[in-house]
């Protein structure tokens, strides 16, 4: 059992350190190249949809490895049984993983696709599109943010639990 409990912390401390990192690396580094004119608009989006699968494949790895980790610790004491600290820490720490994944699927299936179509009218017409481009931006720098305070908050929660 010891083995693929560790193998199983082995795997969720990976994709937590691809998850916490892509996002990172994107609003600490990315971003800030983009607003400096030191990348263009194509160049931060093809990054971004590079990293979305691997996004993708951290928070499912997570999500399993995470239950696994759940149901075998001690403390658990059952669904939405808030008993002590270490519940009250997990039940919050769903609620900041559920807001990444909210969060995570805003963007892909509705802000992307949205600049995307921008850029294909901006392709087609001669009219200007900026105003729309730097909003939709705006609102990206909005949500990654987000995405990172829920990181943040994720980690917290974890510390929480581990002191218990």
């Amino acid at each position: 059992m010891i083995w693929i409990l560790s193998i199983n912390y082995f795997l969720h401390l990976a994709a937590t350190v691809i998850l916490l990192g892509s996002l990172a690396g994107v609003v600490f580094f990315a971003f800030p190249a983009l607003k400096k004119g030191e990348i263009d608009q194509n160049q931060w989006l093809a990054l971004q949809k590079r990293l979305i699968p691997w996004s993708n494949g951290a928070l499912i790895i997570l999500l399993l490895t995470g239950f696994f980790q759940m149901t075998n610790d001690p403390n658990y004491a059952g669904f939405l049984v808030l008993d002590g600290v270490w519940a009250w820490a997990m039940l919050l720490k769903h609620v900041a993983y559920v807001g990444m994944i909210g969060i995570s699927f805003w963007l892909q299936f509705s802000l992307y696709p949205e600049i995307d179509r921008l850029e294909l009218l901006k392709a087609k017409t001669t009219e200007t599109v900026s105003d729309m481009q730097t909003a939709l931006l705006g609102q990206e720098q909005k949500l990654l943010r987000l995405n990172g305070v829920c990181a943040v908050l994720i980690l917290l929660f974890t510390a929480i639990m581990t002191a218990v």
